[in-house]
């Protein structure tokens, strides 16, 4: 344990499944989802210690969607076996193009080592809403593509709400079928699991491709489906305040009619990861079988991963 986690230490813990961050406590919906963990091996049942946990994960005012994969209160999201993922060691996040100095120096204390982008180029060129990762000093940036069409690109092709949410039904089960994409999440898995220190991850707006991403690391670090989707849908709350003014700006720039049919693709649904669970025991029968047959990751690689992850 790093000194700096020492520190950190608060005297009580909080036993519930829900996340803290700026002074708010948010209980996101709650959605069953047809994720099946049994495959994986979770290895035997770890009591813990009577050790304290760290203080919640700070709130980045520059960068909406910060946060935890193991949570950001307590002691981590609980597993079915009754262990607990360990916090302060994989962050997810939205784009840092917009980092303050005063995020900068958040990360720098935290002890990113690692960031890795999972932006298409075009994404990140768009003079719009890309740009360069704004990251603290001494962070190893990596660009990992998974291209995605922008929103930009989305506001020319959308002409319903209805499209908007059958795009990213489409967008999850493509996560699954599209060997670039399976490409590209396997290279971000295995980095990962390589990495040293604490480790990053980001997409555009940190829900999507980060959310897939955030959602096999916990399948592999055995937390339950329920949890898995709860957290997921946490973008919905942590992206609110952007997406109100981008949806302002889109009904100012171009029309109301725009922004509405817009609005689903700016934030997650139970049915967009569903979409992409369902089309993995299509393809795979479990996560397991999509980890080693469809990315193609070694056991060993999915031991490193839960490694890091499980306390």
């Amino acid at each position: 344990m790093s000194t700096r986690s020492r520190m950190l230490f608060a005297r009580t813990a909080k036993a519930a499944a829900l996340v803290v961050t700026g002074g708010l406590l948010f209980a996101a919906p709650a959605t069953a989802i047809p994720l099946d963990l049994g495959s994986l091996n979770t290895g035997s049942v770890d009591l813990g210690s009577l050790d304290p946990v760290l203080a919640p994960t700070p709130n980045l005012a520059s960068v909406a969607n910060f946060r935890d994969v193991a949570g950001n209160d307590g002691r981590g999201y609980a597993t079915v076996d009754g262990s607990h993922l360990k916090r302060d060691v994989i962050y997810r996040s939205n784009a840092l193009t917009a980092t303050s100095d005063a995020d900068k120096a958040t990360l720098t204390g935290l002890g990113l080592a690692d960031a890795y982008d999972l932006r298409g180029s075009t994404e990140i060129s768009n003079p719009f809403i890309g740009g360069a990762d704004k990251l603290p000093d001494g962070v190893t940036y990596t660009n990992i593509p998974i291209e995605f069409k922008d929103l930009t690109q989305l506001a020319t092709t959308i002409k319903s709400p209805e499209e908007a949410k059958q795009f990213l039904v489409d967008t999850n089960r493509s996560f699954v079928t599209d060997p670039v994409r399976r490409a590209g999440f396997k290279q971000v898995l295995s980095d990962i699991a390589a990495g040293d220190g604490v480790q990053l991850f980001h997409c555009t707006s940190g829900k999507d491709r980060t959310g897939w991403t955030a959602m096999l690391l916990q399948t592999i670090a055995g937390v339950p489906a329920q949890t898995i989707m709860d957290d997921y849908l946490l973008s919905n709350t942590y992206l609110q305040a952007t997406n109100e003014k981008i949806l302002a700006q889109i009904s100012q720039a171009l029309s109301p009619q725009v922004a509405t049919n817009l609005e689903p693709a700016l934030g997650v649904d139970a049915s967009y990861l569903e979409a992409g669970l369902a089309q993995i025991a299509s393809d795979y029968g479990t996560v397991d079988g999509y980890l080693t047959e469809g990315l193609g990751l070694t056991a060993d690689t999915i031991a490193l991963l839960k490694a890091k992850l499980v306390d």
